[in-house]
């Protein structure tokens, strides 16, 4: 069954609901100046007060070209599971921080015309990342941005990537289970088509939205 990630959550009612209705992930943007920023301190609170109801809910950290030193404090500060890294990150960036924290460690990709690389580094030098995100290219936008890329793009990945994979970037209830069908991935991820306002879910988009991508079987 694919997994299904709830991100850009800003406040613990939303978080709750996302558990509730099967979510199992939660994400929190870490990322300061952006719409779904929500401070440390905040993320702590919440995640205090739902780990004990939902054990097997992870808690991921969006961060992006963030000093290293900053994620491991917050991943300590918050007790997050997985560091979802939305920028350029290095493959050394990405191994240090899962050696030093013992978190998951999600690596993005933007998707424009191709998968964009990091500089000189491409999909296989990631390897030692737990899973890949891919999410749609906008220029100057880290994500949240409601565009889909064209999935064709990345249909021929490996199985061995593909089993790792998010799949992230204009995702709705409606187009959710055709997206599955076609890629297969190990993951989706939402945060924009969920929504009543930046950082404000809509409980019926977010219910919705889980309901259809665990129906659907892969096999």
């Amino acid at each position: 069954m694919t997994k299904v990630k709830i991100c850009g959550i800003t406040n613990l009612e939303d978080a709750g609901k996302a558990c509730k209705y099967g979510a199992d992930l939660i994400g929190f943007v870490f990322v300061e100046g952006t719409p779904r920023y929500v401070n440390p301190d905040a993320v702590k609170g919440i995640l205090v007060k739902l780990k004990g109801k939902y054990e097997s809910v992870l808690a991921v950290g969006l961060f992006k070209d963030e000093d290293i030193g900053r994620v491991k404090e917050t991943v300590a500060l918050c007790g997050l599971d997985c560091a979802q890294l939305h920028g350029d990150e290095d493959p050394s960036y990405c191994r240090e921080l899962k050696a030093a924290t013992g978190v998951k460690v999600i690596k993005t990709f933007k998707v424009g015309s191709a998968i964009m690389p990091h500089g000189s580094f491409g999909l296989e030098d990631y390897a030692g990342s737990d899973y890949l995100l891919f999410d749609t290219l906008i220029p100057d936008m880290s994500g949240g941005t409601g565009v889909r890329f064209n999935w064709n793009i990345i249909a021929g990945l490996r199985e061995d990537v593909r089993n790792r994979s998010f799949v992230a970037g204009g995702l709705t209830p409606g187009n959710v289970p055709d997206m599955i069908k076609i890629l297969r991935p190990y993951g989706v991820d939402v945060s924009s088509g969920v929504e009543k306002s930046p950082g404000i879910k809509d409980d019926r988009k977010l219910k919705e939205f889980i309901e259809h991508a665990k129906q659907i079987k892969i096999t």
